[in-house]
């Protein structure tokens, strides 16, 4: 089985934001730092090149693979700034229902042009929604 690329390194966060070319990317990229070390109470670390993520969860899936993941992160994208609910975000929709302007994936990412397109109060709340929900979302992550 292949291994995973984009493992957790000691690349600095700080750094790999402050390389963010667009201006206004780079500053809502600064304030999603900061939001979500406040809502999940975990450190930032770098994944692969490209990804901020916060925290982490141990998965094996039926299949045999495993490994290690973060919990929730975010990139900045060319097109969009993606946010990461690496377990999913279908426990959240009715908070999505008032989130703003953004698209989705069917799986974990939420895209986003710009953080004033959406209501920051709402995406604390799902962070913390996932926070909370955590234990069981890992155990249905793992059932797949």
């Amino acid at each position: 089985m292949a291994e995973l690329k984009t493992k957790v390194n000691d690349a600095s966060v700080e750094k790999f934001i402050s390389f963010v070319k667009d201006e206004e990317t780079r500053k809502d990229c600064f304030t999603l730092l900061e939001l979500m070390k406040k809502e999940t109470k975990e450190e930032p670390k770098m994944w692969g090149d490209s990804i901020v993520g916060f925290g982490t969860f141990h998965y094996k899936s039926k299949s045999g693979r495993e490994g290690d993941w973060f919990v929730t992160g975010f990139s900045p994208r060319k097109q969009n700034m993606t946010v990461y609910f690496c377990l999913g975000f279908h426990h959240l929709d009715s908070l999505m229902k008032g989130l703003g302007k953004f698209k989705t994936s069917a799986g974990s990412c939420l895209y986003l042009k710009k953080l004033s397109d959406i209501d920051i109060k709402v995406l604390k709340q799902m962070l913390k929604e996932n926070k909370a929900n955590l234990k069981t979302l890992i155990q249905k992550f793992n059932a797949r």
